[in-house]
């Protein structure tokens, strides 16, 4: 095999998805995905730390990016609506990965171990919003209640996404989220 593969990322994460679609997550190995691909195992390492990181590809660079969007936020704006302009940076990055993003989802559901891995995400993107809103000033306090309502509204809005059939948008269906809260929480 050459010793640079075109594409070979995205060739990994397409053929991982398959494979744990059809077979189920515990059920596939990393040599079969690199064989899926038409590569090498050892080219899966280079790429992948293991198989669950497939799943969780990019995560650094998406909380990069929701942070940013926090820390960019309009100086006026609330710490919740800080926090939802983060999560719907966020939202229109899963929506660029198109079915793709969706697919993996499905698959981490599916499975109790990546849902556990899932959840450390969450809490980890949690705290990235509540330090990003820290930075602008937010009490600790109001910066943690702030950045753990947005995940929990960022969980309701993508179980939405997944079983919406109508033309939504993941970033809309934050906001409907959102207002939904709003709505809660002054009833």
């Amino acid at each position: 095999m050459p010793r640079w593969e075109p594409a070979a990322e995205a060739r990994l994460l397409d053929a991982a998805v398959a494979l744990f679609e059809e077979r189920g997550y515990d059920e596939t190995t990393v040599a079969e995905i690199a064989e899926r691909a038409g590569l090498t195992k050892r080219t899966f390492f280079r790429y992948f730390a293991d198989k669950r990181e497939v799943l969780f590809w990019g995560a650094e660079r998406i909380e990069d990016l929701f942070m940013g969007a926090i820390q960019s936020a309009p100086p006026a704006a609330s710490p919740l609506d800080a926090v939802a302009l983060g999560l719907e940076a966020f939202g229109r990055s899963l929506e660029g990965q198109g079915e793709v993003a969706a697919r993996r989802i499905r698959i981490v559901q599916a499975s109790p171990e990546l849902s556990e891995r899932q959840l450390i995400k969450f809490a980890s993107m949690a705290d990235t919003a509540s330090r990003a809103l820290r930075s602008r000033g937010v009490s600790a306090d109001a910066a943690v209640l702030a950045a753990e309502t947005g995940m929990t509204v960022f969980r309701v809005a993508t179980a939405r996404w997944l079983e919406d059939t109508s033309d939504s948008t993941l970033p809309q269906l934050i906001a409907e989220a959102f207002a939904q809260l709003r709505a809660v929480a002054s009833a």
